[in-house]
């Protein structure tokens, strides 16, 4: 876990006490059997019986043996039997529990039918059966109650990993081929430990607790071994003549509850409170041009690296389905880099996450065509996709604080995937370590030892395009990929991109709000719209003038260094329009002013409009119309 986690808070009266309690819990754990053994089990006819006194401080029991001594030798096995059972029950809770989450929807299901089922049988049920079925005994005693608090810790787990299933670092170590065991032991259980051990601490009373009452019925710790729950039983039948035989277990059966109890509070208040992130220093880069995108773009002669047609992606709701991408083709070409823009809501990255193959396992994806350099993307299963495409597609998500694994450092996280794809550990370092200088992040071989969370959102934010190079990708999908850099290194970071693409060779889909951005950046662009592409474009032939009215009104709400300041800047009137809101002819048409009769009944198609530009528009702008900025 990062340090910054469990042990950042200061010592208050309730943590010294939890502290002290259980450090003398484990220390007479430790000695108290070679101290205190051979006079615990050592009968002694002439003291049989005795009233506590100066020789026997808690008195003795009916075979004349110490009842403190005895006390303090039981210390050992009944804390090993409360944690023993705790452990089995945690370690079945994670294989019922969490582990599922990396095997799939099918898996998930059955065991979680398994952990109801088993919920549903009361707990004293289970270890009677156990008992019978195994015997009595302290072995018994243990597995009977490791089998009774499994679905607890299965379901507590179930519950944690929920979270953890969706989110982008799972799904990118997924998408780099990640072993299933890697998946689970390094980025799904160092996730949910912090909560989990809050949880154990807190139950290895109770399990303490319940061991006792099994052996005080006779069903645990078997003569002549012995427990605090069977110095109970034992002195049950002289708790009239011999009140102290039973005093000091029970009250150590208590003190032990209260100390584990105690410290789990503990533990969770200092979850709670842990450390806010550490916020590190930018350092400024130079502002730059990205330089003119190579001569020909736009212009291919070479078969298409990426090709979809007629892509729809829809999700289940409450009243049937919504259909946020709808009938969406592009083309990408080794060396180009294509932009997609549009408005909140347009389904530019649901689109750009159906083409990675990342979109909810609750949507539907379907496509005439999703070819990557010739293999069908759409036809391959989750594991094809990873042995067949692996490193070759690679993603910067938009939230940096949700990809980063907040459990593993960050130099871990850029060469994780590369040893499953035989990289070289200590080339991939270095390799890292010039990557993260040349996106100017300052101390590069420092950053590779810290956790995310110690990292500003713009050194996160970096970090994500460093991995996707890293990976040496042919196809870079990038969602809002300078979201949260300011200008100074946003620029360096795009220059970084824009010569990686021509110098590999790989291709590159940038989603964007900022059409400004883009078309410093970009070849071509494809401008969408309440889920549709509404045209597609070069860079060159938006600059002379888009056909669309809708990317018309886009530039149009660009401040440029032209704008005059004492005008507000213009925008576009009104709001798109919800995937489940139908529609009939152009979704635009209630915001655009040049729309008529034909527009609102009659859905437009992408039609070539120049050489290098197509439009979805019944009445397209040509180069040279002079459009007013209000009129759009």
């Amino acid at each position: 876990m990062p340090k910054t986690r469990l042990g950042a808070a200061g010592a208050t009266p309730t943590r010294l006490l939890a502290t002290v309690l259980v450090v003398a819990l484990v220390v007479l754990a430790v000695i108290g059997p070679w101290i205190w053994g051979d006079q615990a089990r050592v009968p002694d006819p002439a003291h049989l019986a005795q009233a506590p006194s100066g020789a026997h401080l808690l008195g003795t029991d009916n075979l004349g043996r110490d009842v403190l001594a005895r006390v303090l030798t039981a210390t050992r096995r009944s804390l090993v039997m409360a944690v023993g059972a705790t452990a089995l029950a945690v370690v079945l809770g994670a294989l019922v529990g969490a582990l599922p989450v990396v095997l799939g929807r099918r898996v998930q299901r059955v065991l979680a039918s398994v952990l109801t089922t088993w919920m549903a049988f009361p707990v004293l049920l289970v270890a009677l059966f156990t008992t019978i079925l195994l015997g009595p005994g302290a072995t018994t005693a243990v597995i009977a109650m490791g089998l009774t608090m499994t679905p607890v810790f299965g379901r507590l787990m179930q519950t944690l990993t929920a979270g953890i299933e969706s989110s982008d670092y799972l799904v990118a170590a997924r998408m780099l081929g990640i072993s299933r065991r890697r998946q689970f032991t390094r980025y799904v259980l160092p996730n949910i430990a912090e909560p989990v051990l809050v949880y154990i601490t807190l139950n290895i009373g109770g399990a303490l607790l319940a061991l006792s009452s099994l052996s005080f019925l006779g069903l645990g710790v078997q003569a002549p071994d012995f427990d605090w729950g069977r110095m109970l039983g034992d002195a049950l039948p002289a708790v009239y003549t011999s009140p102290w035989t039973t005093v000091a277990p029970g009250a150590a059966i208590v003190v032990a509850g209260i100390a584990f109890g105690l410290a789990g509070e503990v533990l969770a208040g200092i979850a709670r409170g842990q450390d806010s992130p550490v916020r590190a220093a930018r350092t400024p880069a130079p502002a730059a041009a990205l330089g003119t995108p190579p001569p020909g773009a736009g212009e291919h002669t070479t078969a298409a690296l990426l090709t979809v047609e007629n892509l729809r992606v829809e999700f289940p709701t409450a009243g049937g389905w919504t259909t946020p991408v709808r009938d969406v083709s592009l083309r990408l070409h080794p060396g180009e880099i294509v932009g997609v823009v549009g408005e909140s809501g347009s389904g530019k990255s649901v689109t750009a996450m159906a083409i990675a193959r990342l979109t909810s396992s609750t949507g539907s994806v379907r496509s005439r065509r999703l070819d990557f350099d010739g293999t069908d993307l759409a036809a391959l299963s989750d594991s094809e996709l990873r042995e067949r495409i692996g490193r070759r597609i690679a993603v910067v998500f938009q939230d940096p604080s949700t990809f980063l694994n907040p459990a593993l450092r960050i130099g871990t996280q850029l060469t994780e995937g590369l040893p499953d794809h035989g990289g070289a550990p200590a080339g991939a370092r270095n390799k890292a370590v010039q990557l993260l200088d040349r996106l100017r992040i300052t101390r590069p071989e420092t950053r590779l030892g810290q956790y995310p969370n110690e990292l500003s959102g713009g050194m996160r934010q970096r970090v994500l395009i460093a991995m996707a190079q890293m990976a040496e990708a042919d196809l870079i999908i990038a969602d809002e990929p300078t979201t949260a850099l300011d200008m100074t290194v946003q620029h360096h970071v795009l220059r970084t991109l824009h010569e990686r693409c021509h110098e590999d060779g790989s291709a590159a889909l940038v989603v964007s709000h900022d059409i400004g951005v883009l078309t410093s950046l970009c070849s071509r662009i494809v401008v969408m719209y309440a889920g549709r592409v509404v045209e597609e474009l070069s860079v060159d032939a938006l600059l002379d003038g888009p056909a669309h009215p809708y990317t018309r009104a886009l530039l149009a709400s660009l401040p440029t260094l032209d704008t005059e300041v004492e005008k507000p800047l213009d925008t576009i009137p009104g709001h798109p329009p919800h995937p489940d809101e139908p529609i009939a002819g152009c979704a635009y048409a209630a915001r655009c002013t040049r729309a008529e009769d034909r527009c609102r009944t009659d859905l437009p198609t992408l039609t070539p409009g120049t050489a290098d530009a197509t439009v979805a528009c019944w009445f397209p702008l040509t180069p040279r119309t002079v459009t007013p900025r209000s009129a759009t």
